[in-house]
């Protein structure tokens, strides 16, 4: 991916950014901003400006030492290493089992037991390495300077593999969520604005589309009504490939655009919205729909499509009774593939439906720095007479519309730092509740 091609230019060591939490403390992500930045200014590449309006923002990002000097976090550690030693002694049947036991509380603690496993390697090993950099600091201050110079290469080396070792604790502490391993289905609206809205959400729809193309993910269109001078009122599509979900989830929500429209003639500069939903994908297995509850339609496709629009009833429109959810689709020529993609769509909407209300309530018991990725929430401008890009969320702006709406590198970089937000916030959340448990 590109983001990982930026981040093998950067140099290694306390100054490099990770994929998850970067290493220098004071302002990150505006370092991090500005390590790609001169990235692509010696890549030979055209020079985009990116960096945080928000200083606020960039300083709440935590380095990793500075990660690992809370408290929180070691009481975390040592809290999973104890239940970890509690879970294999009961499994291994040494932890005075009685009959009470029954195997499904087995199964469970075994469970358990293989999903914490890579944890406790992984701080077993930072253990053990910085008692190897203790020893060397010992010998750093040897009288002999073949010994000290042999020291100095063995604690550098030391400090490498316990800056990598705390980057991989971080990274097993956050495990995927269910649905980042999901494929997506994304929805584009036209809002306010009129003509405008639906030419700017026709530019975002392409912009999306060439987004799958850079990362090699298939992108089927689902529905796709045109405006009169050629921009969308509403689009949906199908996007499938690894990571497809977790990289575009932090586009869902309402985009602004501020330009002068192609239809104003004083040159006055309108604004302009366009909404954003990206719906998990879900598996037959993670969500079913009986098939009573459904009420499939057919009707004749409408728009343009020569002499096949208006003769066949190959569209199709389902409801979802209990909910009133619906889906549609008219862009096959066939009705059963029609009704194959509504019902991917339809399922699309109800798994996002059900993933809302199980998350609710944590979003509701913490202000959320990156949001909560809903419809109506308002996450980034683009202002054309400015030629900014703007995400009101973390404070990042990108100066280069035209290249962020190539869908490449720049949407890459802007996913990548919400990201990082986004595991941060999740982190503190978890320490948090480490917290409340032990009070």
């Amino acid at each position: 991916m590109a983001s990982r091609r930026a981040a093998n230019l950067l140099p290694r060591g306390r100054q490099c950014v990770s994929s998850l939490w970067v290493q220098k403390p004071p302002n990150s992500l505006r370092q991090a901003v500005s390590l790609l930045h001169h990235c692509h200014n010696h890549c030979g590449r055209t020079t985009s400006a990116l960096h945080t309006g928000t200083p606020s923002t960039a300083a709440k990002l935590l380095s990793v030492d500075e990660l690992f000097a809370k408290r929180s976090l070691q009481e975390h550690l040592k809290k999973v290493e104890t239940e970890y030693s509690e879970c294999l002694r009961a499994a291994s049947g040494g932890g005075g089992l009685t009959e009470q036991h029954c195997e499904d509380e087995l199964r469970a603690k075994r469970t358990r037991v293989s999903l914490l496993a890579p944890l406790i390697q992984s701080i077993r090993e930072l253990d053990t390495k910085e008692r190897e950099t203790a020893e060397t600091e010992t010998l750093l201050r040897d009288d002999d300077a073949a010994l000290r110079e042999l020291a100095e290469l063995e604690h550098e080396g030391c400090l490498r593999d316990i800056e990598d070792l705390r980057q991989k604790i971080l990274e097993l502490l956050l495990p995927e969520e269910e649905a980042d391993l999901s494929d997506l289905v994304l929805e584009v609206t036209a809002g306010v604005g009129g003509q405008e809205a639906m030419l700017f959400t026709d530019e975002v729809f392409d912009m999306y589309q060439r987004y799958a193309q850079h990362h090699g993910w298939s992108f089927d269109v689902l529905e796709h009504m045109t405006s009169e001078i050629g921009g969308l009122r509403h689009a949906s599509a199908s996007v499938s490939g690894p990571q497809s979900y977790k990289r575009m989830k932090f586009e869902a929500g309402v985009h602004r655009v501020q330009r002068v429209p192609r239809t104003e003639k004083q040159g006055r500069m309108h604004t302009s919205t366009m909404t954003v939903a990206v719906l998990p994908q879900p598996t037959e297995i993670s969500l079913t729909i009986n098939s009573k509850d459904l009420r499939i339609e057919t009707k004749r496709a409408s728009g343009a499509g020569g002499q096949h629009v208006n003769t066949t009833d190959s569209a199709v429109r389902i409801v979802h009774l209990p909910t009133g959810v619906v889906a549609e689709c008219q862009q096959e020529r066939s009705q059963i593939k029609n009704k194959e993609k509504a019902m991917k769509a339809l399922r699309a909407k109800l798994y996002g439906m059900k993933l809302e209300e199980e998350t609710s309530r944590r979003y509701n018991q913490r202000k959320v720095q990156i949001g909560t990725k809903g419809r109506s929430e308002k996450i980034r401008t683009y202002n054309f007479s400015q030629d900014r890009v703007t995400d009101h969320r973390i404070g990042v702006t990108v100066h280069d519309i035209r290249s962020f709406l190539l869908g490449e590198e720049l949407l890459d970089h802007m996913n990548s730092s919400l990201q990082e937000v986004s595991n941060q916030e999740a982190l503190e959340e978890l320490l948090g509740e480490n917290q409340q448990d032990g009070s």
